[in-house]
């Protein structure tokens, strides 16, 4: 069963939105895949992208911010059962064939104090995101959480392996293999992108931040890039190259 997002307003459910492409848009545009006709709602409010069986949820810098399970979040790995709150309205995340969440990369996840006040979309201006650091700090503490590599779900074997190596920042000369059917790359609240292992091939789709991650020095668009053998990526200031062994 494909996922879906049940939209609800004081309990009454009002229409049900299958997760059937990769990107959901939701906003008080009418041009939005799921459209929200509330000024308490933005006109771009939030995307979801769908990748596989996992669906990733994003603010787009939205004037009363996005909530999930009763805390802020800017990027979240959605759970069956989660609920959204935009504005006054609710979305329920349903996703039956979900698999266990072992192997899932903590890190996607910004959780702040919930939100108590909404006001109207046309009556605040945007709120202005802090500008991120170009490199991540290389302090102890923070290594791992900035190693700009992580991977979930389960293992598959039907490609050749693949393989990320990091050429620039203080984690060059790690490699991750390729071994699984979803990989994050990049740093939360910055850039993120993800890496999916397809039954024809590797491909890298752009989730988070306002510039397009480079391949070979050139931005990918809002669609799943191909990767090729010695493909160079740059994403949240730090160079890696994908290659198959």
């Amino acid at each position: 069963m494909t996922a879906k997002l049940i939209l609800s307003l004081n309990g009454v459910i009002l229409d049900e939105y299958p997760l059937d492409k990769e990107r959901v848009t939701i906003g008080r545009k009418p041009t939005n895949d799921i459209a929200i006709d509330n000024l308490a709602v933005s006109g771009e409010h939030a995307v979801v992208i769908t990748l596989l069986n996992d669906s990733f949820l994003e603010d787009l810098e939205s004037t009363n911010g996005v909530i999930v399970n009763g805390f802020e979040v800017k990027k979240h790995y959605l759970i069956h059962n989660d609920l959204i709150e935009i504005g006054r309205h609710t979305l329920l995340y349903v996703n039956d064939q979900q698999k266990p969440l072992a192997d899932v990369d903590k890190t996607v996840l910004v959780r702040h104090t919930p939100k108590n006040n909404v006001v109207e979309a046309d009556k605040k201006a945007p709120r202005e995101r802090s500008a991120p650091s170009s490199l991540p700090h290389a302090d102890k503490d923070s290594t791992e959480a900035n190693s700009h590599l992580s991977t979930q779900t389960q293992h598959t074997a039907a490609h050749p392996v693949a393989t990320i190596q990091i050429l620039t920042g203080p984690n060059t000369g790690k490699e991750l293999e390729l071994t699984k059917s979803l990989t994050t790359l990049g740093k939360p609240g910055v850039q993120v992108a993800v890496l999916t292992r397809r039954p024809h091939g590797f491909y890298i789709t752009h989730v988070e931040g306002k510039k397009f991650p480079l391949i070979n020095g050139l931005p990918i668009k809002d669609q799943p890039h191909v990767l090729q053998d010695h493909d160079v990526i740059e994403l949240a200031g730090i160079k890696m190259e994908f290659y198959l062994k």
